[in-house]
């Protein structure tokens, strides 16, 4: 067994966790058997960058049912389940992951996965596609294509593709009608709030949440904070985003103004500094600080502790942070994705429509290539329906259809 996991005795208990959520997502389970069938990656290496939870290790066997030699890192050490790893790694999967793992254990994860020479990446924030670009360029003529998960992935990928140094094509898993529209906006919701109160078991009824960024994700966060019963102010640097939440009903202003009247602050923008020493300087006593956007950037840690006279553990989870006017913030989960840091991340159910895509996306690629080009693509359209129309069907739901009248109706621009 190819691994680098902490605890393999736990297998056990990470294979119940995979046989829950294998139970909760009907549309992988369809794929599975249809990949199990046609085996369209015999033979093909596929490297991963996921959060290592049961859900991730199922899409693992997914793929490893249709033939995939399959190697997985997590993408986020706090995130990571050792549990899940050992069950993921007793099935037969090159695991190379735990918890809490330092950078350089991070880093010698990302290189373990690329030591397989992968064909097929999947990546969430970009980090084996950097590595590829960079350390590990001699590995670029091997590479297929890839799938990327996560909005701050997408920024990076744009960014190479703007530069002319993308290798190789990604398609945009996240852009997809069925990951946005449900995983970054209902799981995003769901699970940031799961995080948030199991860690602090605290009441969000009555108090102020500040949600930083409006977009798919921050809609989510705010539509669930509202439904908890919390008064909600959005900031906002896109104009249009900033009127979207003004329709939504909830206020909107700087966040200098902001962190004023704030109880708890989630950040959801996938940019940095956005809440840093001028916030923490008005802040009320006892404010909570939570961030769901990919990497460790959006709250400056730095500050906060400069500003600290002193800092301490005050929870699982969350610390404490005591400034010099003695006023105390409450950061949690250092900081990191509180939805999987301090929770079982998103619903099984939500990221059944993602990882379909992420599935389907791949055997995209193997079906086109060498005729795609190097540039951040699409879902397809297809792919996109196919994941909702089997969701439907697992639940058992049926819609109509167009006649072919209405159909030519739909197709033609004379309507006499």
């Amino acid at each position: 067994m190819k691994a680098m996991i902490r605890e393999p005795a736990l297998a056990p208990e990470g294979l119940l966790k995979i046989e829950w959520v294998q139970k909760h997502m009907p549309i992988l389970n369809e794929i599975r058997r249809d990949f199990s069938e046609r085996r369209p990656f015999a033979g093909m290496r596929v490297g991963i960058c996921l959060h290592l939870e049961a859900k991730t290790a199922y899409l693992a066997l997914v793929l490893k049912a249709g033939g995939a030699e399959v190697a997985i890192c997590g993408s986020n050490p706090l995130s990571t389940q050792d549990d899940v790893c050992a069950g993921l790694a007793e099935q037969g999967v090159a695991v190379y992951a735990h918890h809490g793992c330092t950078a350089e254990e991070y880093n010698t994860f990302l290189n373990k996965v690329l030591d397989t020479r992968p064909e097929l990446v999947i990546d969430d924030g970009g980090d084996l596609v950097h590595l590829l670009h960079t350390d590990r360029r001699e590995l670029l003529p091997d590479i297929i294509g890839g799938a990327e998960e996560t909005t701050t992935g997408i920024l990076r990928l744009k960014a190479m593709e703007a530069e002319g140094t993308l290798a190789f094509p990604m398609v945009a898993v996240n852009n997809g009608a069925c990951k946005h529209l449900f995983d970054n906006r209902y799981g995003t919701g769901q699970s940031t709030w799961d995080g948030i109160m199991r860690t602090t078991n605290l009441t969000v009824c009555g108090k102020t949440v500040v949600v930083a960024g409006y977009g798919w994700c921050g809609k989510g966060v705010a539509m669930r904070a509202k439904g908890l019963g919390a008064r909600v102010i959005v900031t906002e640097v896109d104009p249009i985003a900033a009127n979207e939440a003004l329709m939504d009903g909830f206020q909107v202003m700087p966040m200098i103004e902001a962190a004023k009247l704030g109880d708890f602050f989630v950040t959801v923008t996938g940019c940095t500094n956005v809440i840093r020493a001028e916030h923490f300087a008005v802040m009320k006593d006892g404010a909570i600080l939570a961030n769901a956007g990919h990497f460790d950037v959006e709250i400056n840690k730095n500050d906060l502790m400069a500003m600290a006279q002193s800092h301490r553990p005050a929870r699982r989870n969350i610390e404490e942070f005591v400034l010099k006017d003695g006023r105390r913030l409450y950061l949690l989960a250092e900081g990191r994705l509180v939805n999987i840091a301090a929770a079982d991340g998103h619903p099984a159910e939500i990221m059944d429509l993602s990882f379909a895509l992420q599935a389907l996306s791949l055997e995209y690629l193997i079906n086109n290539a060498g005729q795609l080009p190097p540039k951040v693509l699409p879902v397809t359209r297809e792919i996109d329906l196919k994941v909702a129309s089997l969701r439907l069907k697992a639940l058992g739901v049926e819609i109509d259809e167009l006649t072919p009248e209405q159909q030519r109706y739909l197709a033609s621009w004379r309507h006499d």
